[in-house]
């Protein structure tokens, strides 16, 4: 095998392919709804959420450990075998009898998913000299976005025959994976790491999945209701105690010190903010085509589709920004764009059909910010940190990513409150606008406080492989 010299295009094939899948299921499923729902007559709305939610909880739970794993235990391991986790979960869904047995086969295909998302880009940036880690990561988290604005219309598609096609077409695209890494990916590792901190994962796991629950189950029972309140008290609890605990623990679940760096917190900060509107908007808008246009599911996902076209495109283009800007002016620009798009939604979107003129600017535009933000964002790590700490990095960005996607889904959830109505979506695109207006704000942060911190590059940058 050619642990070696490994070619750095095709290590970007590599992990780009299976960075590609772990995104696209975490919204592949939004598009199915219809069809599970259809399948399993009786849950609600709020159950079906958690075929979503928990796949991002348990992966947002599962990134910090497992970009610590990584480092001590080896990067291409860990990465093939996240592949591997993934590829029998994902037939384990397909093949899943009731909605519980789906949650749950949906929870391992997290932890997979969780293996796969710090790994690669820590393979990719060990395989690319710095120069060149700008575009490529930029390929890589267009990729990435790519994937989750794509999930409604490839999902729409599959749906078509049966929404058991979500899971089944991650099959051959990770059996090629597993045929290509090992002669692709060279084993990297930082041996100086110790064993991660379980048990403070699982108080991430546990806070995060019990303020979700508390936003989702709250409009239904009430929010004075005794379950949910102990939710919101149970999550208080454990996300106040992570931090405490990680400050104690050799490996902590969170990376403390990292977060010490203005610029890496305030990108975890702003991934968060993001991933909210970003996954309230997908969620959102599919139901809107679907319960307020009344388009069929094929229709809804071919109308969702501008946006992902869009996002390529702009992330190759939006790295070279990033090498001669900086990454905080790119993220403002994006958050201006994805702000534009949502407002177009929120003044021009009505119960009668007008794609042209209100639903299709929004996607352009919107499309236009995912593809300026995300790769923004993903690429601080590599300028702020050393290599022996990319993949807990990473994986710290990640989980700020995965735990506002939860977060966002459960907040709407909330808003709707059952059947949505048009002044349900509207309360829903406000809230999206919101979230564009606070990233572009981090944005601007981040253009501030770089200057500050340009102290960290050099050590990231000559400690880097060449």
């Amino acid at each position: 095998m050619p642990d070696s010299a490994p070619k750095p295009g095709l290590v970007l094939l590599v992990v780009s392919t299976a960075a590609f899948l772990a995104s696209l299921d975490t919204f592949i499923v939004t598009i199915a709804f219809p069809g599970i729902r259809a399948a399993f007559p009786g849950d609600d709305l709020a159950t079906l959420s958690w075929v979503l939610n928990g796949y991002t909880v348990l992966f947002a739970a599962c990134l910090a450990p497992a970009g610590r794993l990584a480092d001590r235990y080896g990067r291409r391991r860990l990465f093939l075998a996240g592949v591997a986790v993934f590829t029998l979960a994902s037939a384990a869904c397909a093949a899943a009898p009731s909605i519980p047995v789906l949650i749950a086969f949906r929870a391992v295909q997290a932890i997979g998913a969780a293996l796969v998302m710090p790994t690669s880009l820590a393979l990719l940036l060990t395989a690319f000299p710095p120069h060149r880690r700008p575009m490529a990561v930029g390929v890589w988290a267009s990729v990435g976005a790519a994937a989750a604005a794509l999930g409604p219309p490839v999902g729409g598609l599959l749906v078509e025959a049966s929404w058991r096609w979500v899971f089944l077409v991650n099959l051959p695209i990770c059996a090629a994976t597993l045929l290509a890494g090992p002669r692709v990916l060279r084993e990297s590792r930082d041996t100086s790491t110790g064993v991660p901190d379980l048990l403070g994962a699982t108080g991430l796991l546990v806070g995060v999945g019990a303020m979700a629950y508390a936003l989702v189950e709250a409009p239904d029972r009430g929010w004075t209701a005794r379950p949910v309140l102990l939710a919101f008290a149970v999550a208080a609890v454990a996300l106040a105690w992570v931090p405490l605990r990680s400050a104690r623990h050799p490996v902590p679940v969170l990376d403390l010190p990292a977060l010490r760096v203005p610029t890496l917190w305030l990108a975890c900060l702003t991934t968060g903010v993001f991933a909210a509107g970003f996954a309230a908007m997908l969620f959102g808008n599919v139901l809107f085509l679907t319960s307020i246009w009344h388009d069929s599911i094929l229709v809804a996902g071919l109308s969702l589709a501008p946006g992902p076209l869009v996002v390529v495109p702009v992330s190759i283009l939006g790295g070279r920004f990033v090498h001669r800007f900086g990454p905080g002016p790119v993220v403002a620009l994006g958050g201006v764009a994805f702000a534009t798009g949502s407002l177009i939604w929120l003044l021009r979107m009505g119960s009668v059909p007008s794609y042209a003129t209100s639903m299709l600017p929004g996607q352009l535009l919107t499309g236009l910010g995912v593809g300026l933000i995300l790769p923004s964002l993903s690429g601080v790590v590599g300028t702020v940190l050393p290599p022996s700490r990319w993949g807990a990095g990473s994986s710290m960005v990640n989980t700020a990513r995965q735990i506002g996607t939860v977060l966002g889904t459960a907040v709407l959830v909330a808003v709707f409150a059952g059947t949505p109505d048009l002044a349900d979506f509207r309360r829903g695109w406000l809230m999206i606008l919101a979230t564009a207006a606070l990233t572009c704000a981090g944005g601007l942060l981040i253009a501030t406080r770089r200057r500050t911190d340009h102290h960290a590059e050099p050590q990231a940058t000559a400690a880097a492989p060449a």
